[in-house]
């Protein structure tokens, strides 16, 4: 059985987040569903980025958590709760299992959004992955040849190391609601990797 010092060890990644405590519940509420929207996750409360451990009062945290999985995640977010005790100090682990649709959290401005987890970061999809989530439940076979418009662009997207959205726009004389949906075909045919990161997102052939 893991001890919350293994647990620690392996750094705040795309499956662990470290809090000091919570003072948010909306801002929790994103990372939450971040975890739900890819790979499922834990938090680690009342343990600092540095990964020492400061120790917390679970009942107070798990009241903002409560509130984070219920009123702030829609649909309202299982979750699993675990308390560690290691030299007097208390951490309360947070468990989130991945979710089989997308689930989504308040932004800053109150409005529903769907974020997901790259490396440690939590970042808000992008309407590409959301409609490729959506593709890829109706599994799309891939043609056997490629008109003029599809070939044009995923050569255009060929010639460049990465290329961003808005760039493609720029790039191709094709509209950009036909950009889209070919995007979401070339990345769901497997032909298109989606790399997200704390700058943005971009797209380039595999």
């Amino acid at each position: 059985m893991d001890s919350i010092k293994a647990l620690i060890s392996q750094g705040e990644h795309q499956q662990q987040d470290f809090k000091f405590r919570i003072d948010d519940s909306k801002k929790i509420a994103r990372t939450m569903a971040a975890f739900a929207n890819t790979d499922g996750g834990r938090l680690l409360i009342g343990v600092k980025d540095n990964g020492k451990i400061t120790g917390i009062d679970p009942t107070e945290e798990i009241h903002m958590i409560e509130a984070a999985a219920d009123m702030y995640c829609k649909p309202a977010l299982p979750f699993e709760s675990r308390v560690w005790q290691e030299d007097m100090r208390l951490v309360l682990e947070i468990t989130v299992e991945r979710s089989p649709r997308p689930v989504y959290a308040l932004d800053e401005e109150g409005k529903w959004r769907v974020y997901v987890r790259r490396k440690d970061h939590t970042l808000l999809a992008s309407k590409i992955l959301l409609e490729v989530w959506k593709h890829r439940e109706r599994k799309i076979a891939r043609p056997e040849k490629f008109g003029e418009e599809e070939t044009r662009l995923l050569a255009l997207i060929a010639e460049h190391e990465a290329l961003t959205l808005s760039r493609l726009y720029r790039l191709s004389d094709l509209k950009k609601a036909r950009i889209d949906k070919l995007l979401v075909l070339f990345i769901c045919w497997d032909l298109v990797e989606m790399e997200m990161d704390e700058s943005g997102t971009s797209y380039k052939v595999k």
